[in-house]
């Protein structure tokens, strides 16, 4: 795993750099920066402090791994999970990028070959956790080290408004004054308050350059569902998809157990993960599922934020998730390799009402728990949304779109109906109880139950007892969760629960708006509506898309790494589609660098061919892919046409495969500068046609 290789763009001779976009396309194997990737690169190469909001899935770590081989020093990169910088770190070694990490779950061997690569100056990028920044030792190491950038990932995790609070980052904006060097900050979920802490905390409120490239993942498809058999609508869902590596968020450990077994049972593999395991079960788990192809892992959200699996094809939520931060990370842990990925979602009131009290009973102010209420309220107007799903996603964090095409609701739009009449009789209701009872008590009231509760209190005297009476308690049950999703109301913690109107319920109750509401949430949407598995390739090509992944998962094994280390599904998707015949051919593939097409390039095109590959000399193999590697081709034919001279009955007479590609990579305009690659008696044979076809070209 430590066995680096410094790459010769990232040594410290300045004539061996390169400029980013030359990085990308020869060590990472991309021909261009993803959107925003560009800008942010620049930003960092010129040494500003940066804050970067991109997708999960957009590329962030490229946007401090590549400066890293430009800048020269050590960039430290502080992450959060030791299964995370792990796969990390084997990426780049991977690459041919000298990396490392210093964390709890190094061997002896481990931390001193990284401490020697750091000696011999060939370290890039250093990954540590945050919580070694309490080590008064770590501070004067990374002084000595000649460290020139500090990189956080998930820098979410400093803010105590965000949804994974971490305490040690808050160490990291001392460290970058003590270090008098750039901080490049980096995160997927981060809402204006947010942003606003992660500003305040690692920037000592002076604001970087702040890049907001959006929180759109076309490749996902959205979908929620209202419980009915829940444990049937998870299976179903997984058996569409059997095959592909999947996660399943739980609200308990209980129910993650259970819930692990009966996959299995269904003929999954599957298994579960919580945070009481002991700690060798929690890896165990991390290792076989970022190495091992269909696997499905149950957890709680303990699971994920740590497991860099670019190919994990599905997520589905068994409960409602805590916020809308929480959904859209988690589900953005699917589909990072840009290729299809789908989610579900289940809901219910019990999961509302669990929430609800996680809320109320804990230990936050009282602004954070009102803040955490208008969370989950935005949360549930995601899940009784009645059109595009996506779109109302996006706009909580700040966007807009039109109409996505990828979600339940565009697939199948539900019936709506005008629902102000339903809605002002609920808000009638709350207002005359002086908003001090929650929602079984109101819908006692609105239906005409006359509990001794409601005797007791008068409220069967009230003008709204039973002017409900036409909907059941789970009609109006759905309605209240439908009134939560639009804010009209919120629980207030310093009442028990109770509901309260908020402003935007007024207009309403006053008869100067309409609202329109949902019929289907309260019972199971049809299995016609259930989002559909979109194939990765075309039903022909399944067989070579699986004896690809065969022929990865073979090398992934010996090397004891995750698959995608070798390639994500994505790279494989495009050599189904593009057969290439040829390393020229392979090496325009996505995800293929340098590294990559010298060490797999022949074995991949040996499965697409079903043939040996030919091998090529080194020298030409550089240039795969290449404009020199065609002219390679070009005057590799001449020099064999001239090999006995013009008229054949010449010396027999060849140039080194390492001349040819110099001639192809420096191009010498004229017979003088031939003849100092080749000498005086080959460019005598050769000079003359070899400059044509140069000039041709």
């Amino acid at each position: 795993m430590w066995d680096c290789q410094a790459y010769r763009a990232a040594s410290n001779d300045p004539e061996a750099m390169n400029s980013p976009l030359d990085l990308l396309q020869s060590v990472f194997g991309f021909d261009s920066f993803r959107p925003g990737q560009g800008e942010i690169v620049d930003a960092v190469c010129a040494g500003s402090n940066v804050l970067a909001i991109m997708p999960t899935g957009g590329g962030k770590s490229l946007c401090f791994q590549l400066p890293a081989l430009v800048s020269g020093g050590v960039t430290v990169v502080i992450s959060p999970l030791i299964a995370l910088m792990r796969d990390q770190v084997r990426s780049m070694v991977e690459l041919g990028i000298c990396a490392g990490a210093l964390t709890s779950g190094n061997t002896e061997e481990e931390t001193e070959e990284v401490f020697q690569a750091l000696e011999q100056g060939r370290l890039r990028l250093l990954y540590i956790a945050p919580e070694r920044l309490a080590n008064p030792g770590t501070q004067r190491l990374l002084q000595k080290i000649d460290t020139r950038l500090i990189a956080v990932d998930e820098a979410h995790c400093v803010s105590q408004w965000g949804h994974d609070f971490r305490p040690d980052y808050l160490k990291i904006g001392a460290l970058r004054q003590q270090l008098n060097v750039p901080l490049a900050a980096f995160t997927a979920t981060a809402d204006a308050e947010t942003r606003d802490e992660i500003v305040a905390r690692l920037f000592d409120n002076v604001p970087p350059d702040i890049f907001l490239y959006g929180f759109d993942r076309p490749n996902i498809t959205l979908a929620f569902q209202p419980k009915d058999k829940p444990r049937d609508q998870i299976l179903d869902f997984a058996k569409a998809r059997k095959g592909q590596s999947g996660i399943i968020y739980c609200g308990t450990r209980a129910k993650t157990e259970t819930l692990a077994q009966a996959l299995r049972v269904d003929g999954h593999q599957a298994l579960h993960y919580h945070a009481g395991l002991d700690p060798e079960a929690r890896r165990t788990a991390e290792t076989r599922f970022s190495r091992e192809d269909g696997l499905i892992v149950v957890a709680t959200v303990a699971f994920g934020m740590g497991v860099d699996k670019p190919d994990i094809r599905w997520v589905a939520h068994a409960d409602l998730p805590k916020s809308i931060e929480s959904y859209y990370q988690e589900i953005g842990r699917a589909g990072r390799d840009g290729a299809p990925a789908d989610t579900l979602t289940l809901y219910g009131a019990e999961d509302v009402r669990l929430r609800r009290a996680q809320i109320d009973e804990g230990l936050a102010p009282p602004e954070r728990k009102e803040a955490d209420h208008a969370r989950l309220n935005a949360l549930l107007g995601l899940a009784e949304a009645r059109r595009c799903r996506r779109r109302v996603l996006l706009r909580y964090f700040g966007e807009d779109m039109k109409a996505c095409g990828n979600c339940d609701l565009c697939a199948d739009p539900p019936e709506v109906f005008d629902g102000t009449e339903v809605v002002r009789k609920a808000l009638s209701a709350i207002l005359r109880t002086d908003e001090s009872f929650g929602a079984g008590h109101l819908i006692d009231i609105l239906r005409g139950s006359a509990t001794d509760k409601i005797r007791q209190r008068g409220h069967d005297k009230l003008p709204t007892f039973g002017v409900g009476a036409d909907l059941s308690k789970g009609e109006w049950q759905a309605v209240f969760r439908q009134m939560m999703g639009y804010d009209l109301i919120r629980p207030d913690a310093a009442r028990y629960g109770a509901l309260r109107m908020t402003a935007v319920a007024r207009p309403i109750l006053k008869d100067e708006a309409s609202i329109e509401l949902r019929r289907d949430t309260i019972v199971a949407r049809s299995s016609a509506s259930r989002p559909k598995v979109r194939a990765l390739v075309a039903e022909e090509d399944e067989p070579l898309l699986a004896a690809l992944k065969s022929k990865r998962r073979a090398l992934a094994e010996a090397m004891k790494a995750p698959a995608y280390v070798v390639f994500p599904d994505r790279t494989l998707i495009e050599m189904v589609n593009a057969l290439p015949a040829d390393l020229d051919g392979f090496s325009r593939l996505p995800g293929v660098g340098s590294k990559k097409l010298e060490k797999y390039g022949k074995i991949f095109l040996e499965v697409i061919n079903q043939s040996p590959v030919a091998d090529l000399h080194p020298a030409r193999r550089k240039l795969a892919g290449q404009d020199g590697g065609d002219l390679f081709d070009l005057l590799h034919a001449a020099q064999v046409d001239l090999a006995r001279g013009e008229d054949g009955a010449g010396k027999p007479m060849s140039c080194s495969s390492a001349s040819l590609a110099k001639l192809a990579s420096s191009r010498p305009s004229d017979i003088g500068a031939v003849n100092r690659i080749l000498g005086d008696a080959k460019a005598e044979r050769f000079g003359t046609r070899f400059l044509e076809i140069l000039h041709a070209q």
